[in-house]
């Protein structure tokens, strides 16, 4: 089976019209067709597998007679397949036809709703991120939070997907959510209005002669906006004093993951050749590797890649590349640590399986399932506890991390020796973080630091700089929005 048509990474699961969490998406144009997956599966008719399918069918009978209410055999069926693919891992998930339905017709990077990242952890809802600029954003919702409430009603009782269906509704509606922050143990509650979410996948600024470029999500335009930013800021940093950028920072906190597509293609726009990132699965004839194609788009101008808890899987590929290749210089926190890809498998019309069919690894070989990529230069985002108190190595029943190279990491000798002068953290006078100020960001402000160092400049005052926006262009067919675990 030719699984790289249908590859998908991310860590969480996109509400359309109510929340979203990580980008699990579509990463190829292709989908299996049900009949020709059918082709290539044969049943196993062992005695034992006979004697385990009498025992599922004698508990349904037992359940359909004995139960309290009385329960359908496609009630008892779908939960049946949701354990079964569900509990291989966090990121396997089986969807209804309904699901899959939803999950194909809602439209990408613009719903309605509150701009949630969300992910299901031992029956509970928590967050990954609020995307930039959203109503939980503006709230004040934070990664990390639980969602306990949905208008004052509890969700425990509730699947993922349930949760998240009662979090939608029409734009302007009034929703409240109550949460409980684990950093403090407070329980809070947040009155929102939902609102048509326009995602923006690209942003940029220009800071002094140093280009920012914040990536929000591996979408299908993202590779084609950030190029866009990159040649709009190389024409802002003409005309400025100087007259050319002496530098880059690629900011992908918070970003938790999308297409492989897109992070091979962004990847290959820094690195002039050498390998990108492989996969590797079950079927040997499904290993792939991809390779730089001898372009670098800066020409070879300084780069700091800023990283926290929440950058997963796609982001954890171009920052792997990067770091690998000493292309860049990795800021920030440890990464999420998903290290696994994910196909979707339409099953006919009765709904999709998606599965996680291989693992993948950075240039150097290193698988960095449950580890995550560490930073060169390590800069908390705040004076207190890391705001990402959970990461893959925490969630129920991951992959294991296997096949990949497995001696140690060794200590690069590029690191320029402003690092040994940054600090690990904000001291208790840094100003708490707005995200309308640069100058509040402590991460982005190091980052500026290092750059400058890089290309031989001084380092003025913390940049003030608003960020300048760059849209993708509106996709010409619908997307589905991030699939579900």
């Amino acid at each position: 089976m030719k699984f790289r048509s249908g590859l998908l990474l991310g860590t969480a699961f996109l509400a359309g019209l109510a929340v979203g969490p990580g980008a699990l998406r579509l990463a190829g144009s292709g989908d299996f067709p049900g009949a020709a997956l059918a082709r290539e599966i044969s049943h196993d008719n062992s005695a034992e597998t006979v004697r385990l399918l009498t025992l599922l069918g004698t508990v349904m009978d037992v359940v359909k007679a004995e139960y309290v209410r009385p329960v359908s055999d496609k009630e008892l069926i779908n939960n049946a397949l949701d354990g079964m693919v569900g509990n291989l891992d966090p990121h396997s998930s089986y969807m209804t036809a309904a699901q899959f339905h939803d999950m194909q017709t809602e439209i990408s990077g613009k719903f309605g709703g509150l701009g949630l990242q969300v992910q299901g952890e031992s029956g509970h809802v928590r967050v990954v991120s609020p995307i930039d600029g959203t109503p939980a954003a503006r709230a004040g919702i934070q990664p990390g939070d639980f969602i306990t409430m949905v208008d004052h009603k509890s969700i425990d009782d509730l699947t993922l997907d349930q949760a998240v269906r009662r979090m939608r509704g029409d734009p302007g509606t009034k929703i409240s959510l109550t949460i409980v922050r684990p950093k403090t143990g407070k329980t809070l509650t947040f009155d929102m209005t939902r609102e048509i979410v326009h995602v923006q996948i690209v942003k940029s600024a220009l800071y002094g002669s140093t280009g920012y470029i914040r990536l929000t999500e591996f979408d299908d335009d993202l590779e084609s906006a950030m190029h866009a930013a990159f040649d709009k800021l190389k024409a802002q940093a003409a005309k400025a004093p100087g007259g050319k950028l002496t530098g880059i920072i690629l900011d992908l906190r918070s970003n938790p993951g999308g297409k492989l597509d897109q992070a091979i293609a962004v990847s290959d726009d820094f690195i002039k050749d050498g390998e990108i990132v492989s996969i590797r699965g079950r079927h040997a004839e499904n290993n792939q590797r991809w390779d730089a194609k001898g372009t670098d788009i800066t020409n070879g101008l300084p780069i700091v890649v800023l990283t926290n808890g929440g950058s997963a899987s796609a982001s954890e590929i171009v920052a792997g590349a990067l770091k690998d290749h000493h292309r860049a210089i990795i800021l920030g926190e440890k990464t999420f640590g998903k290290g696994s890809v994910q196909t979707l498998i339409p099953i006919g019309d009765q709904g999709a399986v998606r599965l996680t069919t291989a693992r993948y690894y950075t240039p150097s070989g290193r698988s960095i399932q449950g580890l995550g990529i560490t930073p060169d230069i390590p800069v908390a985002e705040t004076k207190d506890d890391d705001a990402y108190g959970y990461r893959e190595a925490d969630l129920s029943h991951i992959l294991t991390n296997i096949g990949g190279n497995r001696t140690n990491e060794t200590p690069r000798t590029d690191i320029p020796p402003i690092a040994k002068s940054i600090p690990k953290m904000p001291d208790a006078s840094w100003p708490a973080f707005d995200a309308t100020k640069p100058a509040t960001d402590f991460q982005l402000q190091q980052a500026i630091k290092v750059i400058n160092a890089m290309a031989g400049l001084s380092n003025p005052a913390p940049a003030t700089t608003p960020a300048t926006e760059v849209k993708a262009a509106a996709p010409t067919t619908p997307k589905p929005p991030e699939a579900h675990h």
